[in-house]
């Protein structure tokens, strides 16, 4: 991914300087933020990349700026930074989303292997958007008649079934499954009932 971005998000310069050179030397792309609300000011248009804030901060913390980006949509991963009095809201922050939390002091090696994980996760996250997009538009492109067929083929019903509902001969529902195949571009009824659950999940 490389137009992924780690957004550094603590109020200590010292703690977020570190972090930036640490990252910068190996290799990353990074934007520092002294604060939430400095964030959200500049929140990036490409959810590209993850997100590392401290816990606790001044005017808006870890917990209530995940609070926000999840109100807004906003699927970056986000790491919480915390010092051990703090693993409780840690915790929290795990509960609502945050994909890991690290202890303070922490080596090296740690965070860039937690940060390595969360581009990970972003970047699947994003194919399996970038997927749901592409089926949506294929479903987009089936007739009435055609998403009718199909719904019932999804729901396990035999062509003679489905004929007989809709008041056509099983003939004319081998048709439009073709047809359906087709514009889907699934190989199989699996497969095609996989496009549809994909396209139908949540991101």
């Amino acid at each position: 991914m490389p137009d992924a971005v780690i957004h550094v998000i603590d109020d200590d310069d010292a703690v977020r300087d570190s972090l930036a050179f640490l990252l910068l030397a190996a290799g990353m792309v990074v934007r520092t933020h002294p604060s939430a609300l400095a964030f959200l000011d500049n929140l990036p248009q490409s959810d590209a990349g993850c997100i590392v804030t401290d816990i606790r901060m001044p005017g808006m913390t870890g917990l209530e700026l995940m609070e926000r980006l999840h109100a807004m949509d906003n699927v970056m991963p986000v790491v919480v930074i915390t010092g051990h009095a703090d693993v409780p809201l840690a915790l929290q922050a795990m509960k609502a989303g945050a994909v890991d939390f690290i202890e303070k002091p922490f080596g090296d090696a740690v965070i860039l292997d937690t940060l390595r994980n969360a581009l990970r996760e972003n970047g699947k996250h994003r194919d399996r958007e970038a997927e749901r997009n592409i089926l949506a538009e294929r479903l987009a492109s089936l007739s009435p008649r055609e998403l009718q067929v199909l719904e019932r083929l999804v729901a396990g019903q035999p062509n003679k079934a489905i004929a007989h509902e809709l008041g056509i001969s099983p003939r004319t529902v081998e048709v439009y499954r073709a047809n359906v195949m087709n514009k889907m571009r699934a190989n199989s009824l699996s497969e095609l009932v996989r496009m549809t659950m994909t396209a139908h999940s949540d991101a």
